[in-house]
């Protein structure tokens, strides 16, 4: 089968992965704005690209609400992704690199994969399901599941649970995560959190630890 990137220009593969990303996040149709904040360029620009996109067949526009992946946008964005993730998954499992820096190095080598070499990465890691910052991998099918849960931040204390993704874009959040050992998979128990927007304490695995209120924002627990 030939891949759904294929023929797509590295602009368009990210404009459709941030239009499906948006799209999780808010659960409605994405807006020029919205997008064109994600990925740091002007309004303008955008509405030239989703022009593209909707004669490809991409996306479909909303009268004042935005634009939506089509069936073929959405299997563009998930193959991206795909590559994505297993990079990121090589990279760190297989290589050694630290999580917080394989984002960037997989949003460059995300484009340019071949499918015989996804599918070696795939084998060589054994198929996995997430990638080292918990994100679930849309299979071969280009089909992903992903658990609902609640951010950290949402929690009070005496709550606990899971610890199961956080936003990869952020290294220095990354890395003040690594420096605790605080990685998906972690049990993670509320002890205390401070009022007017204050941190929240945690223990994970017996050790209490202080997270701010912007990575509670971006740290998922099931």
């Amino acid at each position: 089968m030939a891949s759904a990137t294929a023929g797509f220009t590295e602009a368009i593969q990210d404009y459709a992965k941030a239009i499906y990303t948006l799209e999780l996040r808010a659960e409605d149709a994405v807006s020029t704005n919205a997008l064109a904040e994600r990925l740091a360029v002007s309004p303008a620009s955008v509405t030239a690209m989703l022009k593209r996109m909707s004669e490809a067949g991409l996306v479909e526009h909303e009268p004042y609400r935005g634009v939506r992946l089509t069936g073929t946008g959405k299997r563009l964005a998930l193959e991206v992704i795909r590559h994505h993730r297993l990079l990121e998954s090589y990279l760190a499992d297989a290589l050694g690199m630290p999580w917080d820096r394989v984002h960037a190095e997989a949003e460059v080598l995300e484009h340019y994969i071949s499918e015989e070499l996804e599918e070696r990465i795939a084998t060589a890691l054994g198929d996995p399901a997430v990638d080292p910052h918990g994100d679930p991998i849309p299979s071969r099918e280009l089909e992903v599941s992903t658990e609902a849960g609640v951010t950290l931040a949402e929690m009070e204390p005496g709550d606990a649970g899971t610890f199961s993704r956080v936003s990869d874009s952020d290294s220095e959040m990354l890395r003040y995560l690594a420096e605790r050992g605080i990685r998906p998979g972690a049990d993670v128990a509320v002890t205390d959190r401070q009022p007017f927007g204050g941190p929240l304490f945690v223990e994970v695995g017996g050790e209490a630890h202080a997270i701010g209120g912007e990575l509670a924002e971006r740290m998922v627990i099931t």
